[in-house]
């Protein structure tokens, strides 16, 4: 048994490339059962996302599985090769140990990916591309991710714009399931933002946007409501958090438009966060009482000490991986001995039971009992040392002196 991963990823290869070897998900399915067929094992797991392609065999045929992503993929062995990485045995084991922990992500600690794998790992168990060595091995990984989470602060402190924004939100407010929250814009980062929001408890949420179909698209997934931006005035008075991410070139909000919705709040505090580049909110709107203003710069500062913070916890997370890699090639070894023990065993009493047929047969053909036994016990013997003798006698002439103790120790001749 030997586990290979060969892979791409986003340190490797550009976006082009890894676009080209990317699996589709309807297509993953007949993609696995395909490179298992090409394995000794019969075990494969894919690992497709946008920034990594990672193939995992348990097989000992590196070349066989490079080609295989090269022939299934059509593409020449010079545009692939030089942005492959290669892994064998407990390398493998780290790797993806590493991968499903965030350690390797393009955000570092970024939970995302576990999902990722979990997911890969049992569209393989579907395919029946998974056996005893495989499902050991991601089920492991598993564990060891969930933990890498639990016993560091990998995946504490918020570092991307949209996490450290509903972080910010957090600190002010003691419970956001209570809060009413204004997002302005319906791009990829405001969807980012709704997303923590829900799992932060958040069921008020509104979406203004200036294409409504957009906003309406995002609002069936959150449960929030669409409106445009001319609306805005009507509803910002009702919102606690205003988090903006347009790509707007003048402000949407201004410093009369806020002040005239606090008055209308009571001068009920108001977090507004901008997010965007250009800004959405004029900066003047910082000057009003119970307006308490972000923008990106703010955030960036905050992205950049839980940056650091999460190196620190990456660090506790390599000697967590480490060691747990560490244990599962013990049990890999396991496995291996355990085959040896087997085959020991087998070969051992098939020499008992010819010779003791053998023996069977002369009593039987009235041969004296005394002579019988005693032949049976000298041919067995001489049978079962033979192979332990011809090794002692290879050692000793080597002078391998590393192998002659091992030997000495597994016949019991040194008992100490």
């Amino acid at each position: 048994m030997s586990l290979v991963a060969i892979g791409i990823n986003h340190k490797t290869a550009t976006v082009d490339l890894r676009e080209k070897v990317a699996f589709a998900p309807d297509k993953i399915h007949d993609a696995m059962k395909s490179l298992a067929s090409c394995t000794q094992t019969g075990e494969a797991v894919i690992v497709s996302t946008c920034n990594r392609t990672e193939l995992y065999c348990n097989t000992g045929e590196e070349a066989a599985v490079i080609k295989w992503l090269e022939e299934y993929h059509q593409l020449s062995h010079e545009d692939v090769e030089p942005c492959l990485y290669q892994y064998q045995g407990q390398q493998v084991v780290q790797h993806l140990m590493r991968v499903s922990s965030g350690l390797d992500s393009l955000i570092l600690g970024e939970p995302q990916i576990l999902g990722q794998v979990k997911q890969s790992f049992m569209k393989a168990k579907e395919a029946g591309t998974v056996a005893v060595t495989m499902d050991r091995l991601f089920q492991n990984t598993f564990s060891v991710a969930k933990k890498v989470r639990t016993e560091t602060e990998i995946g504490a402190a918020a570092v991307s714009v949209a996490f450290a924004a509903v972080s910010m939100a957090k600190h002010i407010f003691s419970a956001l399931s209570s809060t009413k929250v204004l997002l302005i814009g319906a791009g990829e980062t405001i969807e980012l933002v709704a997303r923590h929001l829900k799992d932060n408890g958040v069921a008020s949420m509104i979406v203004a946007n200036r294409t409504v179909s957009r906003a309406e698209a995002m609002c069936e997934e959150f449960g929030a409501t669409a409106i445009t931006l001319e609306q805005i005035p009507e509803y910002l008075p009702k919102a606690d958090i205003v988090i903006s991410s347009t790509a707007s070139p003048l402000p949407i909000l201004g410093k009369g438009m806020v002040e005239k919705a606090l008055k209308q709040r009571r001068h009920q505090p108001m977090l507004l966060v901008d997010i965007a580049v250009p800004r959405d909110i004029e900066a003047e709107v910082g000057d009003l009482d119970d307006a308490f203003l972000y923008t990106v710069d703010d955030l960036q500062s905050i992205i950049e000490q839980n940056m650091a913070s999460r190196r620190e916890a990456a660090e506790q997370a390599e000697v967590i991986v480490e060691e747990e890699s560490h244990h599962f090639m013990e049990w890999v070894r396991s496995l291996e001995s355990v085959d040896s023990i087997r085959e020991y065993r087998t070969g051992s009493m098939a020499i008992k039971d010819e010779e003791v047929e053998r023996a069977i047969n002369k009593l039987a053909q009235g041969g004296d009992t005394e002579k019988v036994i005693l032949e049976l016990a000298n041919r067995l013997t001489n049978k079962l040392i033979h192979a332990p003798t011809q090794a002692l006698t290879a050692a000793s002439r080597r002078g391998d002196l590393n192998s002659l103790g091992q030997l000495r120790t597994a016949l019991g001749l040194d008992k100490d």
